[in-house]
């Protein structure tokens, strides 16, 4: 019969004065341009966003005054797929990553 021995494991601790990165996420701007009408903005922030009409008519009038709206954040992987579907649609977006 043998016999099951409990031996303790060494852990390294992390060194808490150490300044810790936190992953920001990337953002989605879509920008003006002079090809899409309003509607068609509207609708496509909703179809691609799930956004509410009135979320989606907010965010077109900010692109169509401002020049430009972010719309969407998140990992660069997702924020790279959003701006593909942006650019499928017709609509000019490019990410951001803040610094």
């Amino acid at each position: 019969m043998s016999t099951l021995s409990t031996a303790p494991v060494e852990v390294e601790l992390p060194d808490l004065d150490e300044a810790t990165l936190t992953d920001k996420p990337w953002i989605v701007v879509v920008w003006n341009d002079p090809v899409n009408t309003m509607q068609y903005v509207v609708w496509v922030f909703q179809k691609l966003f799930g956004f509410s009409k009135s979320k989606a008519t907010k965010l077109m009038y900010q692109v169509h005054y401002e020049g430009k709206a972010m719309v969407s954040d998140g990992p660069r992987e997702k924020c790279e797929g959003d701006v593909a579907r942006l650019h499928a649609h017709g609509l000019w977006a490019t990410m951001e990553h803040p610094s």
